[in-house]
């Protein structure tokens, strides 16, 4: 991977993870519906991302690797919602492509996690 694309993944967490808290609404529309405390999740899944994106940016080796892995933590842990949208599609409309883009988003995870964790080892 190159050094640019690692060095857009802090970037690019941040601000995800920045608007868990500018929209949360649209976050806890996804949060699956037999989890609890959807808004709490949203704000944890934020603050998670938040600080795996900064830690990514971090000068010191140790610090981006756990960033890395944070990031790659966090992606595993909203998985569920992704597999809950395509699953009920008619429950999100508004998303551009629909039940395909729903389906189309699964493969996509593990290639972030993978951004993630290789962003994480770079020199």
């Amino acid at each position: 991977m190159g050094r640019r694309l690692a060095a857009l993944a802090g970037p690019f967490f941040v601000l995800a993870g920045v608007l868990h808290f500018l929209a949360p609404r649209v976050y806890e529309r996804i949060v699956p519906p037999w989890l609890p405390a959807h808004r709490e999740l949203v704000y944890a899944s934020g603050i998670a991302e938040l600080a795996g994106g900064a830690a990514l940016m971090a000068r010191n080796p140790r610090v981006r690797r756990l960033g890395g892995w944070l990031e790659a933590a966090t992606m595993v842990g909203v998985f569920p919602a992704n597999v809950h949208m395509a699953l009920h599609p008619d429950d999100f409309g508004g998303v551009p492509g629909g039940r395909a883009a729903l389906y189309a988003r699964l493969p996509v995870q593990p290639l972030f996690i993978a951004w993630a964790l290789c962003a994480g080892r770079r020199a």
